[in-house]
């Protein structure tokens, strides 16, 4: 089997997996890292999403052989400690979630939109999020809760 190392959170880790083991699974079933769900095993649902190299990346489409060496962010890695995330907390503000279960795929995604787009229009957040489906909500309240999360993040 191969060896896989990588950058989790900050930590350096190092493990061997199965050619076909994915990322979520690497994540999830080796490094109880269980904030990344599985939806759909499909890629539809982006409910997998984390950042590689600082860029979102569905996991259940990545083998966690093809991230090696890489710098990988999960919701985990996002607060500081006890300190939320300003896009988490903006969630948390604006009621942008119900159940829960896309939440960490949603905040993923979020974050780098307001990485690529510091000032996103509502339409433009709305089509940023068309490769994440909530099942609970109408998204008015996430969409509300990026914006925010998108403007506490610039200062």
């Amino acid at each position: 089997m191969p060896s896989v190392t990588m950058k989790v959170n900050g930590k350096n880790v190092n493990a061997e997996v199965e050619n076909r083991t994915l990322l979520v699974q690497y994540l999830r079933d080796h490094l109880n890292m269980t904030g990344t769900h599985v939806g759909c095993d499909t890629s539809q649902c982006g409910c997998c999403v984390v950042h590689v190299n600082g860029s979102s990346v569905k996991s259940c489409t990545m083998l966690a052989v093809q991230a090696e060496g890489a710098d990988v962010v999960t919701i985990e890695g996002l607060a500081d400690g006890e300190v939320l995330h300003p896009m988490q907390a903006a969630f948390r503000e604006h009621h942008g979630l119900q159940c829960g279960f896309c939440t960490p795929g949603m905040v993923m995604s979020a974050v780098d939109l307001a990485k690529e787009n510091p000032d996103p229009s509502e339409t433009e957040i709305r089509e940023w999020l068309e490769g994440n489906i909530c099942r609970c909500t109408g998204y008015h309240n996430i969409v509300k809760a990026i914006a925010a999360g998108t403007k506490n993040m610039q200062g």
